[in-house]
C-alpha cells in the first residue's frame, strides 16, 4: 500500500516510540490502548496552529469511533469520552451513539444514560441507543419513559426505534401504550417492515392478545425465522401448545430452518402435552444443529423429560451445566416430585439452599410436595422451620401446600397451624384446610338424600357442576349401593363423563360385586386411559372379589401385552426420624425375627378378641393356610409390628401405604389399636385413618 502524505509527515515525531513505521489509526488495536497519553498527544499536536493542513485532513470520526469499537472496558470509554471534551468534539453525535451502544453492550447503562443525558440535542440514533440499552436489559419502564420523551421532542422514530418500544411494551406488559405504538407504526409506513412487524406480532403475544398476534402475521408477506418464532412461542407461552406445534409444523413445510429459540419453545410445547416421543425427535434436531449446550434448551430439555417421567435423562442434562439457574433448579426439584422421586427431590433442594441459591414460590412449593410424599413429619417440621424464616412466609401459595403437607403427614393440628397464622387466606387456603380435614375424616357418610339435595341446588347459587362434582355424586350413589341410579345419572349427564364419574363407578361395583356394570365402567376408563395401570387393577380386584381366578388371569395377561404392571406394596413407617419400609411377606430387615414374633403375638391376641379373617379380601385363589398367611403378612401389619417394638408405650405410630387399605387389614388396625392401646394413623393411597380404642375416623366407610 501506497504511503500517504499524513503518514510521511507524521512518521518522525513518533520514531522513538515506534520502531517501525506508525501504525494508521484505522488500524488502531490493543497496542493503541498502551499508549493513550502519546496517541492523543499526538492529536493535539495535530491541533496545534502549526499543523493547520495535517489537522484538517485527519479523519476524527474514524479515528475515535475506532477506539470505541476496540475497547475492552468502561475505562477505555471514560478515557476516548475525557478527549472528546479536552477537543472540544464531545457534540459528534455519531461518536456519542458509538459511546452509548458501547456502554451497553458492557453493561454500563447508568454509563451510558449520563453521556446521552450531557448530549443537547440528540438525534434518531443517539436515542436508538439508549432505548436498546434499557430495552436489552428489561429496565422496560425506562425504555418507555425514553421513548415517550422521544416523541415530546418531536424526534421521528425509525425501524430501529420501534421493536425494542415494542418489546417494552410487551415486557411490562402496557397493552394500551403498544397499542399506540402499532398505531405509529402504520402512520410512519412500517406495516411492510418485517422487522418491525415481528415485534408487533411478538408484543400481542406477550400481552396475551394471541388472536391479535395472528393477524398481524397472517398479513406478512414476508415471513423470516423471527416471525414464525415469535408465532410459535406465541401460542405455547398462552397455553396453547397444540397450536405452536400446529405452527411449527407450517413453518418446517415452507422451508424455514428453526433456530434455538424456536426449538426451545417446540419442546415446551411438547411437554405441555407430555408428548415425550416427539419432544425426543426435537431433541435429535437439537443435537444435529450442534446446539445441544445451548442454555436455555438444556433447561427446556430437563423440564420435558422431568415432567414425562424420564428424571434420570433430566438429571443427566441438569449435570452438564456448571452453574445452573434458578429455572434449572425447579425443574429438576419439580420433576423429582411429581414423578414419585419424593426423596432426590428433597436432597436437591437441600444441595440448593447448601449453596446458597435464591429460592422462589415454586422452589418452595416443589419442596414442600416433595416433604408431603415423603410422609415424615420430622421432615415436614424442618420444612416449615426453614420457610418460615424465609422470604416465603406469607406466600399464600406456599402455606397452602405445608397446610396440605402437615395434613398429609398425618398431623392435622400443625396444618391448621399454619392456617391460623396465614394472613392473607384466599380460596387456595380455605380448601387446602378443607381438603385436609377431609384426609382426616369420612367425607362418604352415606347421607345419600343430602348429598342429591345439595348437588341439585349448586345451579341456584349460580355454580355450574363440574366433572369433580358428578363424579362426587356416582361415588356417594355407588357407595350406597344405589349402582343402578349411579348408572342413570351418568347417561344423563350434561357433560360427557371423564375418568373420574367412571372410576367412582367401577370402585362401587367392586365394593357391591356387581361384575356386568364394573366391566361397562372399566370399557370405558380403557377407552378414554388405556395404560393407566390403576384401571386394570380395579377390574382384577373386582373379579378377584367374584372369586373369578380365570378373568383375573386374563387381566394379567392384557396388562403384560400393553406392558403394563402393578405397583408392588408397601408401608413406611418413621422412628426416630427415619423411614422404615416394609413389603408384604417381607424378611429382610435387621429384626426381622422380632417383627414376626411380634406380629405373631398380635395375631394371637386378634384370634383371642373373636377377630375373623376376611377372606374376600385376597385378591388370589389361595387354600386355606396360604390365605391367611397372606393377609396377616400384609406391609402395614409388619410396619405396625415394628413401631410397637420400637417405641415407648402409647407413642402414635404413623405409617404411610401406598395401595388402599384392604378390609381385612382395615378391620384388624381398629382391634389393635384397642389391645395395645395405641393410636394407629395410616395414610393409604385414598386417605388417612386414624385408628384409636377399635374406632376408625372413617367410620367404616371409605
Amino acid at each position: 500500500m501506497a504511503s500517504s502524505p499524513l503518514l510521511t509527515k507524521i512518521s518522525h515525531p513518533f520514531s522513538s516510540i515506534y520502531p517501525t513505521k506508525f501504525t494508521p489509526f484505522y488500524l488502531a488495536t490493543e497496542q493503541s490502548f498502551k499508549f493513550p497519553s502519546t496517541l492523543f498527544n499526538f492529536v493535539k499536536h495535530l491541533s496545534s496552529n502549526d499543523n493547520p493542513t495535517i489537522f484538517h485532513n485527519f479523519n476524527f470520526d474514524s479515528f475515535y469511533a475506532n477506539l470505541i469499537d476496540n475497547s475492552s472496558h468502561k475505562i477505555n470509554l471514560t478515557q476516548v469520552h475525557a478527549k472528546l471534551l479536552l477537543l472540544g468534539i464531545q457534540q459528534n453525535g455519531f461518536l456519542v451513539s458509538k459511546l452509548v451502544n458501547a456502554a451497553v453492550n458492557f453493561g454500563e447503562i447508568s454509563y451510558a444514560r449520563k453521556v446521552f443525558d450531557k448530549f443537547p440535542d440528540p438525534d434518531v440514533f443517539l436515542w436508538n441507543a439508549i432505548i436498546r440499552g434499557y430495552s436489552k436489559y428489561n429496565l422496560f419502564a425506562s425504555a418507555v419513559e425514553m421513548y415517550s420523551r422521544m416523541q415530546v421532542l418531536w424526534v421521528s422514530p425509525d425501524g430501529y426505534t420501534l421493536p425494542h418500544v415494542l418489546k417494552a411494551c410487551g415486557g411490562i406488559p402496557s397493552f394500551r401504550m403498544g397499542q399506540q405504538v402499532h398505531g405509529q407504526i402504520f402512520r410512519l409506513g412500517f406495516e411492510k417492515d418485517v422487522f418491525v412487524q415481528n415485534g408487533v406480532v411478538a408484543f400481542y403475544a406477550k400481552c396475551g392478545k394471541i388472536a391479535s398476534a395472528k393477524v398481524v402475521f397472517d398479513r406478512l408477506e414476508i415471513r423470516n425465522v423471527v416471525s414464525w418464532t415469535s408465532m410459535i412461542s406465541g401460542y405455547a407461552q398462552n397455553g396453547q401448545p397444540i397450536e405452536a406445534l400446529r405452527v411449527f409444523d407450517e413453518m418446517r413445510s415452507t422451508g424455514v430452518m428453526p433456530d434455538w429459540i424456536a426449538l426451545v419453545s417446540v419442546i415446551r410445547a411438547h411437554t405441555d402435552v407430555e408428548d415425550l416421543e416427539h419432544g425426543k425427535s426435537i431433541h435429535s434436531c437439537v443435537i444435529k444443529m450442534g446446539l445441544e449446550l445451548e442454555p436455555d434448551l438444556l433447561i427446556a430439555l430437563t423440564a420435558m423429560y422431568a415432567k414425562c417421567g424420564q428424571v434420570m435423562v433430566a438429571r443427566s442434562f441438569f449435570n452438564l451445566v456448571k452453574v445452573p439457574n434458578l429455572i434449572l433448579w425447579n425443574a429438576m426439584i419439580s420433576g423429582y416430585a411429581k414423578n414419585g422421586y419424593a426423596e432426590e427431590a428433597v436432597k436437591l433442594f437441600r444441595d440448593m439452599i447448601a449453596h446458597n441459591i435464591k429460592t422462589d414460590s415454586i422452589t418452595a412449593r416443589s419442596a414442600v410436595l416433595a416433604c408431603a410424599q415423603v410422609g415424615s413429619f420430622d421432615l415436614a417440621r424442618w420444612m416449615d422451620n426453614y420457610i418460615s424464616k424465609s422470604e416465603h412466609k406469607d406466600d399464600v401459595f406456599v402455606n397452602s401446600a405445608l397446610i396440605d403437607m402437615f395434613a398429609k403427614c398425618g398431623n392435622v393440628d400443625m396444618a391448621r397451624m399454619v392456617f391460623n397464622r396465614t394472613l392473607d387466606k384466599d380460596v387456595v387456603v380455605w380448601s387446602s384446610m378443607i381438603v385436609g380435614y377431609g384426609l382426616h375424616a369420612c367425607n362418604h357418610s352415606g347421607l345419600v338424600e343430602d348429598g342429591w339435595q345439595l348437588f341439585h341446588c349448586m345451579k341456584d347459587y349460580g355454580i355450574e357442576p363440574r366433572h369433580q362434582h358428578y363424579a362426587c355424586l356416582v361415588d356417594l350413589l355407588g357407595r350406597s349401593g344405589y349402582l343402578d341410579q349411579a348408572y342413570d345419572f351418568i347417561m344423563n349427564m350434561p357433560i360427557e363423563p371423564g375418568v373420574s364419574v367412571w372410576g367412582a363407578l367401577l370402585s362401587a361395583c367392586k365394593i357391591h360385586r356387581h361384575v356386568t356394570l364394573g366391566e361397562y365402567a372399566a370399557e370405558r376408563l380403557f377407552s378414554l386411559e388405556s395404560y393407566n395401570t390403576g384401571h386394570y387393577v380395579q377390574l382384577s380386584n373386582l373379579y378377584a372379589s367374584a372369586r373369578m381366578w380365570d378373568r383375573v388371569a386374563k387381566i394379567r395377561v392384557l396388562m403384560r401385552d400393553k406392558g403394563l404392571s402393578k405397583d408392588l406394596g408397601y408401608s413406611l413407617i418413621e422412628i426416630n426420624g427415619k423411614l422404615e419400609a416394609f413389603r408384604v411377606g417381607d424378611k429382610s430387615h435387621p429384626r426381622s425375627k422380632e417383627i414376626f414374633e411380634e406380629l405373631e403375638s398380635l395375631e394371637r391376641r386378634l384370634k383371642q378378641a373373636g377377630f375373623v379373617l376376611d377372606r374376600n379380601s385376597s385378591l388370589h385363589d389361595l387354600n386355606e393356610e396360604e390365605m391367611e398367611e397372606t393377609l396377616c403378612n400384609h406391609s402395614e401389619r409388619l410396619a405396625i409390628a415394628f413401631g410397637l417394638i420400637s417405641t415407648a408405650q402409647g407413642t402414635a405410630l404413623r405409617i404411610t401405604k401406598n395401595l388402599r387399605a384392604c378390609i381385612n387389614c382395615h378391620s384388624a388396625t381398629k382391634l389393635i389399636s384397642k389391645l395395645v392401646n395405641r393410636e394407629i394413623i395410616v395414610r393409604d393411597a385414598n386417605r388417612f385413618h386414624h385408628f384409636k380404642d377399635g374406632v376408625c375416623s372413617c367410620g367404616d366407610y371409605w
